[in-house]
């Protein structure tokens, strides 16, 4: 019975820490990566679709992005949205692809992007406390129903604790890594 409890916990933590990968993942740093433009979406046809799925993206240099529509015709479009996104880029459009230059990030952005990443941050680690809190509960409530021993209980408690701070851990690591990616990019 505890078994299940504990393998669910692990398996929320893991998908909380694939969350935070994958939203830290979209945080601008001075280097150009496609997954920049991961939550960029253009109306397609009347459908909000990823920009990854309408047009090629590639980095061809460090400092630049180049996104070449399937549909030539979504060119005015999806130069308008990158534009007009919160991550500070002019497209150059040269009427086949656009140019994204990464421009270097100033000290003040940069700062920012790393208060932003410590509340993504926070939030994560919100959600693994969440988490524990919730095996917890279920532990004691099979406790209380006499489907485990206070013995089983207590070892399954510790277990959960150190589900915690394992996957705490990670975030941190995550975290401080991408920290040191805004910061050191000069």
């Amino acid at each position: 019975m505890h078994n299940e409890t504990l393998a669910q916990a692990r398996t929320r933590m893991g998908k909380a820490l694939e969350d935070l990968r994958a939203e830290l993942a979209t945080v601008r740093t001075g280097r150009a990566s496609v997954s920049l433009l991961d939550h960029i979406k253009v109306d397609y046809y009347g459908t909000p679709t990823p920009l990854n799925q309408v047009a090629t993206l590639g980095v061809p240099e460090p400092t630049l992005l180049t996104v070449q529509p399937w549909d030539p015709s979504l060119l005015p479009a999806v130069e308008k949205v990158i534009r007009s996104s919160d991550l500070g880029l002019n497209p150059v459009n040269d009427g086949k692809m656009l140019r994204v230059p990464i421009p270097p990030l100033t000290e003040e952005r940069r700062k920012e992007l790393v208060k932003h990443v410590h509340k993504v941050l926070e939030n994560h680690r919100t959600a693994i406390r969440n988490i524990r809190r919730d095996a917890n509960e279920s532990l004691k409530k099979l406790l209380k129903e006499k489907k485990i021993s206070e013995d089983d209980e207590r070892r399954a408690l510790s277990e959960v604790q150190k589900l915690t701070d394992e996957f705490s851990e990670k975030l941190e690591s995550q975290g401080k890594s991408k920290e040191k990616e805004i910061l050191e990019m000069r």
